[in-house]
């Protein structure tokens, strides 16, 4: 404001200087007699002249005082901390979504209700996906070896296959942009989008105009399978195999977006060794801001019950120092790369899978067993959406579940009984009905593979065998009927009594060397299970991490029979019920007075 103020002034005042000047000369001239001699005239002349030099002189000694001051201002406006503007406050309308806990703050109420409404539909937020750019940029999160990689000129063809079902439109758009962007025309034989039957009418008219738009640039590029009914991920990923035509296969959710050089290091490497499968790195796009956060190269695994997880490396990886390198991996997750004729020699795809769920396993497991193997690539990296809920099934437990068996009966030997373990279920007589496994049983045999006792060994030593496991369940009192042991609250270490529900804070491990697992049991033998301890003082049982009540002597040891008491081999004391103070029932640690206990299942007779 006072900036402005100054230039105002200093306007005005060379405007009134100018005026003067020109009066002061005007005036002087019509003062001039008309016969005055010559001298007299080039005296007068110079007069003037000599009063105009110094009132120009004195209007630029104005004008530099005026600027000089605004300069000052100009630096003291500068030099005060700016002043943020508030924005509007919003009433949420949603306080408790997962979608409006990051991002929405400036939407108004209408805006709120249609992302509110796309995000359950979708899982990830579609109103912001529909407002970017289709082709935006995304970080380069490769480590800088990456960058520095030469490959072949002559790579391996590339059909890439897309999976999805009911996925947004500008999602998808997105994907078919970074794929055609990012991937070298000579290499991108084919784009597969694998639809399982969407019931979204964005994906019939709008999609088709826009493949139409891409086969302008790229005539037949894109191809279309379209599932009659909802077969599953699986059905979707082997459609999408049957249909390709490459040297090399890229399954892919649709929810992606691809690096920059994402293709060249997988088909350089399949190049080298076909029986190798491959999965690049992940990277996580956030289902609210769809922000991508870098994630760095681990091994693809799981635990018992199938589920996937992310894993180290083995150490020879580490000790290269360099993590560009490609490492050995004991799975693979949903997205990965082979050569599509390699695939097909192994078994391809397992469609006897249901819906979703552990067909990744059963492949990762079936390409090691059967003379392939399977490596994550650091330098072909993919954005992916991690959704808020999955489209196929809001609980995915139970196809999991189904799947596991199936798994389990066709691939791992004596070693099915952890996944049954896991699953809590018992060994004999579960009713799950896991389909036909007759022809993957004989396709084992045809492709000699090997046994799984050999991949436990070999490829994913970390997964513990519970070889000495002899009863697993919930374990219930005999003196009051429906009443199991329970972990009791968490975090907390003091296990109770409490009613039978048959769920994981109930599940208890009898082993041989007498430690009673309470509240779970870890798949992995760098995991800590809690054991039920007598803490030598006192009548309250104490849950302990195993390998420090091992360290510190605590005893940790019990004697028991099915049917019988569970007693503590150190301190002779049972584990019994009493009445507390309060008239409850509690679990205590007392004399033996013959209470008994029963564990739910049976491995062994002890």
């Amino acid at each position: 404001m006072r900036i402005r103020s100054i230039a105002k002034a200093a306007c005005l005042l060379g405007a009134f200087a100018l005026l003067l000047c020109t009066m002061f000369y005007v005036m002087l001239l019509s003062n001039q007699s008309l016969d005055l001699l010559p001298r007299l005239e080039r005296t007068a002349e110079h007069t003037i002249l000599d009063k105009l030099d110094g009132l120009e002189r004195q209007i630029n000694q104005i004008a530099k005082s005026l600027q000089l001051s605004m300069q000052k201002v100009s630096q003291s406006i500068e030099q005060q901390p700016a002043v943020e503007k508030k924005k509007p406050l919003v009433n949420k309308l949603f306080p408790n979504s997962e979608l409006f806990k990051k991002w929405g703050d400036e939407l108004s109420k209408e805006e709120q209700k249609d992302a509110e409404h796309l995000f359950q539909l979708y899982g990830y937020n579609v109103f912001l996906s529909d407002r970017i750019p289709l082709n935006r940029t995304i970080p380069d999160t490769r480590d800088f070896r990456c960058a520095t990689k030469v490959y072949p000129e002559q790579l391996p063809s590339l059909s890439v296959v897309l999976i999805y079902l009911n996925e947004a439109l500008s999602i998808l758009k997105r994907a078919i942009h970074s794929i055609v962007d990012r991937t070298p025309a000579h290499l991108l034989k084919e784009i597969i989008l694998v639809d399982d039957h969407s019931t979204n009418d964005d994906l019939k008219e709008k999609l088709h105009e826009f493949i139409d738009q891409v086969h302008q640039q790229r005539p037949g590029l894109l191809k279309k399978v379209t599932h009659r009914k909802k077969l599953g991920l699986t059905q979707a990923r082997i459609s999408g195999w049957k249909a390709a035509v490459g040297d090399v296969v890229a399954i892919l959710d649709a929810h992606i977006e691809v690096h920059k050089q994402w293709a060249e290091p997988l088909l350089a490497r399949i190049k080298a060794d076909r029986t190798v499968l491959l999965s690049p790195v992940f990277d996580r796009v956030e289902y609210d801001t769809l922000e991508v956060n870098p994630y760095f190269a681990n091994a693809h695994a799981f635990d018992w019950q199938l589920w996937c997880m992310y894993e180290s490396f083995r150490p020879d990886w580490y000790q290269l120092e360099d993590p560009s390198k490609p490492g050995k991996s004991p799975s693979v997750m949903g997205i990965l790369v082979a050569d599509r004729k390699f695939l097909g020699e192994i078994g391809g795809l397992d469609k006897g899978m249901e819906i979703y769920g552990g067909e990744n396993v059963e492949l990762g497991i079936r390409v090691w067993l059967c003379g392939g193997s399977i490596e994550i690539i650091p330098c072909s990296k993919i954005a992916h959406i991690e959704r808020a809920h999955k489209p196929y099934a809001p609980d995915l437990a139970e196809p999991m579940r189904r799947n596991a068996l199936r798994v389990a009966e066709i691939w791992m030997d004596e070693y099915k009984r952890n996944v049954y373990v896991s699953w809590n279920l018992p060994l004999k007589d579960h009713g799950i009905d896991i389909g036909n496994v007759t022809e993957r049983k004989k396709l084992r045999k045809q492709l000699k593979c090997k046994p799984f006792s050999w991949y436990l060994k070999n490829v994913y030593p970390e997964l513990d065998t519970w070889d000495d496991l002899l009863g697993y369940g919930t374990i219930q009192s005999g003196l009051l009927e429906n009443n199991c042991i329970d972990q009791g609250p968490v975090p907390g270490s003091v296990p109770v009594l409490y009613q039978c529900h048959f769920q994981s804070p109930q599940h208890c491990y009898y082993k041989s060397n007498g430690e009673l697992y309470i509240g779970g049991i870890k798949s992995h033998t760098y995991n800590n299970n809690r054991c039920l301890v007598d803490p030598g003082e006192g009548n309250t049982p104490t849950l302990h991490d195993c390998k420090i009540a091992k360290e510190k002597g605590f005893h940790m040891h019990w004697d028991f029979k099915q049917g019988h008491a569970i007693k503590n081999k150190d301190t002779r004391k049972c584990l019994e019920i009493a009445q507390g103070e309060d008239s409850f029932y509690q679990l205590v640690l007392q004399a033996c007075s013959g209470q008994k206990w029963r564990i739910q299942h049976v491995i062994k007779e002890f």
